[in-house]
């Protein structure tokens, strides 16, 4: 049985244990650079244990952000992020970037750059039609993804992670929902799988063995018509034929149509409906409830899902979704997973793995309440973490293992 907190391969890169940090959009870049705050955010998560952590949300394409905050690899990233790099290695921890386009789940409002489908829609948040790339324009993509992972090459990363989940763009070709394209890129799952399998080999052919490389799939979009769990196995087993990733982070749900089921717990509707830019927040108001639907929260709550990949795949695998304990770490490796991911609970105790280490009982403090999620604007955070600006009597009391006042 895999050990969680022993060292472990992740193709050319050897971690000091199995637990990644998993990729959340911090916040902290303003100018679409490197800053202080964002290299102190991963600093701290290294210096808390992880063997990885994962900078997101790095676009290949100035267009290919969500909004004009987001990095977006150019040279002139390169320098700041070779100084976050530095700084997680000093640590002891592995830095991944995580690369890819938003596609229509990009502003084009803010980015000043249209917002990109497989086919034709409406973008709610630019209030206009979204562009359709052909196939020369599809091809500048996989190059710029190429280009994207030997920038993340130079600048000292030790893995580049490719974003092929929540409906951005590649997943957005994958979806049958959202794909309705007629030539080669479109129609059945082959060539809806056609942009995954040509990212994937035209970064692996930009970095070689210098990097690892991975990629984050979704096992099912959540919504009538889009990818299900069937479909995204034949693509994984694609993907794994190809031989160009060396793991799968496996993950679920559209940041377009349905993103709690990614995270799952409590849907912070008021939450957002305060911070989302005119006018997505009138149509938050209308179709709120809708949008943000309410899964329980369990342990390990994409298991089940990810289960149906390891049993037809042999490629190493990554777990996410409600990894907060040593015990659901333990499952995870006894089910055959070869590394677990873990994002909320970082946020509230980015030294957790060291108190798990210390005590194989500890649970972790998150409860699962989401309100990290609408913080993306302003910088994301737990709100319930010691140290928070919110306001204490806002909040509910909550302890940690030792009972401390949290």
């Amino acid at each position: 049985m895999n050990t969680v907190f022993a060292p472990a391969k992740l193709g050319p890169v050897t971690l000091r244990n199995r637990v990644i940090k998993a990729a959340t959009f911090e916040g902290r870049t303003p100018e679409a650079l490197v800053t202080d705050e964002l290299i102190a955010f991963h600093r701290e998560v290294a210096a808390g244990g992880v063997g990885m952590t994962t900078v997101a949300y790095c676009a290949v394409a100035p267009g290919g952000r969500t909004d004009r905050h987001q990095i977006w690899m150019r040279p002139e990233a390169v320098a700041g992020l070779r100084r976050l790099t530095d700084a997680v290695h000093a640590e002891g921890a592995a830095a991944s970037a995580q690369i890819g386009h938003a596609g229509p789940v990009a502003n084009a409002a803010s980015n000043r750059y249209p917002a990109l489908a497989p086919s034709a829609m409406f973008s709610p948040l630019g209030m206009k039609p979204m562009k359709v790339p052909t196939e020369h324009e599809i091809g500048e993509l996989v190059a710029a993804h190429a280009n994207a992972a030997g920038l993340a090459a130079e600048s000292g990363f030790d893995a580049v992670e490719i974003h092929f989940g929540h409906n951005y763009l590649t997943s957005a070709f994958l979806s049958p929902r959202l794909n309705r394209r007629k030539d080669r890129y479109g129609g059945c799952a082959e060539n809806r799988a056609r942009l995954a399998r040509e990212i994937a080999l035209a970064v692996k052919e930009a970095v070689g063995d210098r990097l690892a490389v991975t990629a984050k799939l979704n096992m099912e979009d959540g919504v009538r018509g889009g990818l299900t769990v069937p479909e995204s196995v034949q693509v994984a087993a694609w993907l794994e034929a190809d031989g160009a990733l060396d793991a799968l982070e496996l993950t679920a749900g559209s940041s377009l149509l349905n993103p709690m089921l990614l995270f799952h717990g409590d849907a912070p509707r008021r939450s957002f409906a305060k911070v989302l830019p005119v006018p997505a927040r009138w149509g938050f108001r209308v179709a709120g409830r809708a949008f943000l639907k309410e899964y329980p929260y369990q342990e390990a709550y994409l298991l089940e899902r990810a289960r149906h990949f390891r049993r037809e795949l042999s490629m190493p695998l990554i777990l996410l979704g409600g990894i907060t304990n040593l015990d659901t770490m333990r499952l995870a490796m006894t089910e055959g997973f070869d590394f677990v991911a873990m994002g909320r609970a970082l946020l509230r105790e980015p030294n957790l793995l060291h108190r798990i280490q210390s005590e194989a009982s500890t649970r972790s403090a998150c409860i699962h309440c989401n309100e990290c999620m609408p913080t993306i604007y302003t910088g994301t955070e737990c709100l319930y973490r010691l140290g928070s600006p919110v306001i204490a009597d806002t909040l509910p009391v909550v302890t940690t293992d030792s009972g401390a006042r949290a």
